[in-house]
């Protein structure tokens, strides 16, 4: 690959740093299950019941069939840049290309932030789920937080798994790959299982009213609203695909890492309407609004079956661990790449001596995501919607990139070539911009609430705060053209 340098960039006074370099082992299936198995996690088995209060499931499915379209002009314009500049943490270098250092380090940190949180959903999710499946595994409570007990048997499965999910991405990428491919497959299998039940027992008549308003008035599109800002926190996994590129092996054409994002949030987008509807046919949707794990409680009243209501959780143990691992490393080639361009401190951007994994970046991620079982399962939400603001500011990031390339730079290589590309990422940037306001915005039915999801976001300017200080003096230290060959890899 061959990049051509900024037209303001400087020469560099001596050699340019070296540039730590990831293995080229993930295959297109790998890819594949990677942004797929991240996108549909575990927020469903948790989250579905507030779709259906807020929306309905007529609404809810609308959310997400306009939702996903915008996450599919997003991820068009993904699939140009991606294979334009394949190389780890993708959105650093797009926004790096297009706009510079600082506004690299926000697209960046806000996507890794993103990231982490949803790994700290998972964290907090995977004792909630299995409490349900081994009510006795609630044991030794230690405090109450916003209403909440903290139970120490939930920490310590938190922590193992987060130490497990470490562990197997601090060997390789390869592992990580695998282990997502797998369980991917085995949760197609089991989710396919109760779906086509939900169908074939369900009733249409179950699905009245479609809107939880009961018409289309305003309060229906208050819930569609509502929905619909925590799309990109449903949606977001695809992008996993562009923070892996530089791994990708040589069977791996540039033009497949395209085709493969727009694949993957299409069969998104199919898995959460096919799960909405079957859901909601199975009993008076109102119902099912109020209750814990709502899709494990459908099935297991419709059929009277306790397996049923177990397959369903045991879906969602799969699901959470496929989202958990494909964002585990999606945040940590962030964070390398953020630390590889000296953007935050340089040692975050170093590679394993034998594994050849950015070892740092990898404790930087399994740290913060512990954090987050501390707070609760009332952090659930919070980690949600703050995790959705972050995405979508990064996803307007992207799409605002896109047209500057387009605009400064029409001479690089492009084998995915968008079809027109102003319109799309016009689209995509608006979509994302919209989402951005409504959560903002005072008096908006989406805006974050206080004090918890304010508490997030401030942790995550923190942090990122005393990582942009703690490189001020390596980033100053190497000229514009050394850090254009450390982020995209050559120079002409």
């Amino acid at each position: 690959m061959s990049i051509s340098k900024r037209p303001n960039a400087s020469r560099a006074d001596g050699m340019t740093p070296h540039r730590p370099a990831l293995r080229k082992v993930l295959g297109r299936f790998g890819f594949f299950a990677l942004a797929f198995g991240s996108m549909i996690g575990v927020g469903w088995v948790t989250s579905i019941g507030s779709w259906l209060e807020q929306a309905g499931p007529g609404g809810a499915v609308l959310a997400f069939v306009v939702g996903g379209a915008v996450m599919l002009c997003i991820g068009l314009c993904y699939a140009e840049l991606t294979p334009m500049l394949p190389v780890a943490g993708g959105e650093v270098a797009y926004a790096y290309k297009a706009f510079g250092t600082f506004k690299a380090f926000l697209v960046g940190w806000a996507l890794a932030f993103g990231y982490v949180s949803i790994s700290g959903f998972e964290a907090i999710s995977i004792g909630r789920v299995l409490s349900f499946l081994i009510p006795s595994i609630d044991r030794w409570p230690l405090y109450e937080f916003a209403g909440s007990t903290i139970f120490a048997s939930h920490l310590i499965l938190a922590v193992l798994c987060t130490a497990g999910i470490t562990w197997i991405n601090w060997i390789g990428a390869r592992s990580a790959a695998r282990l997502q491919v797998w369980l991917t497959i085995l949760f197609v299998v089991t989710t396919l299982i109760f779906v086509v039940a939900g169908f074939g027992t369900g009733k249409l008549a179950n699905l009245e009213p479609v809107f939880a308003a009961g018409d289309a008035g305003i309060g229906a599109l208050a819930g569609l609203l509502a929905v619909m800002v925590t799309i990109p926190f449903w949606f977001v996994g695809f992008d996993t695909i562009p923070q892996a590129a530089e791994e990708a092996s040589g069977a791996v054409k540039p033009r497949m890492l395209a085709l493969l994002i727009v694949g993957s949030i299409a069969a998104a987008v199919a898995f959460y309407v096919l799960l909405i509807v079957s859901v909601s046919m199975l009993g008076p949707w109102q119902d099912l609004a109020g209750t814990d794990l709502p899709a494990a409680h459908a099935f297991e009243a419709a059929f009277k079956s306790p397996w049923l209501r177990d397959l369903v959780l045991i879906a969602a143990l799969l699901g959470l661990f496929t989202s958990w691992n494909g964002f585990f490393l999606a945040g940590s080639r962030v964070v390398f790449a953020l630390g590889r361009g000296r953007i935050i401190p340089a040692s975050f951007g170093e590679t394993h001596a034998r594994h050849g994994t950015p070892h740092r970046a990898i404790l930087l991620v399994g740290g913060l995501t512990l954090l987050a079982p501390l707070l609760g399962r009332d952090a659930l939400l919070a980690l949600v919607n703050a995790g959705s603001l972050c995405i979508a500011l990064a996803f307007f990031g992207v799409s605002l990139s896109l047209l500057r390339l387009r605009r400064d730079y029409p001479q690089l290589e492009r084998p995915f070539r968008l079809h027109a590309a102003p319109l799309v990422a016009g689209t995509a940037a608006a979509g994302s911009l919209l989402m951005i306001a409504a959560m903002v915005m005072p008096g908006s039915p989406a805006a974050l609430s206080w004090p918890h999801e304010h508490i997030v976001l401030m942790v995550m300017l923190g942090v990122g705060g005393l990582l942009w200080m703690a490189a001020a003096s390596g980033r100053n230290a190497i000229s514009e053209e050394a850090r254009d060959g450390l982020i995209l890899d050559e120079i002409d």
